[in-house]
């Protein structure tokens, strides 16, 4: 009875000592795996190309690129802007709704020169 008692509790420490993966298997994941929700990705960013197609962990958009402001499902068919860029595109509802609220990313301050 006492060797597995202290089995049990060699496993446990053992457990408890493991070093995490940083990479999440849920959340916190890489550019280019499978997503359901733009909160998973480290970019923040869950991008898909079409509505039949798989959504992925994509970069978010730079400067001159095709954005979308906001989404209300968490997926994106175009990614927000990087900090520090605004998305100058369409806001209403109807986008947000439809998904085809697309600008694009400007810097703030270059914009105001």
């Amino acid at each position: 009875m006492e060797k597995i008692l202290v089995l049990l509790l060699v496993t446990l420490a053992v457990v408890a000592y493991a070093v995490p993966d940083p990479r999440g298997i849920i959340v916190n994941l890489e550019e280019g795996e499978l997503c359901l929700n733009s909160a998973q990705c480290k970019s923040k960013c869950c991008h898909r190309t079409s509505g039949l197609s798989l959504a992925r962990c994509a970069p978010k958009a730079s400067e001159n690129s095709e954005c979308s402001a906001k989404t209300l499902y968490g997926v994106y068919y175009k990614c927000p802007c990087e900090r520090g860029l605004t998305c100058e595109a369409d806001k209403s509802i109807v986008g947000s709704i439809t998904n085809t609220n697309f600008g694009t990313c400007r810097d703030k301050g270059r914009s105001q020169e």
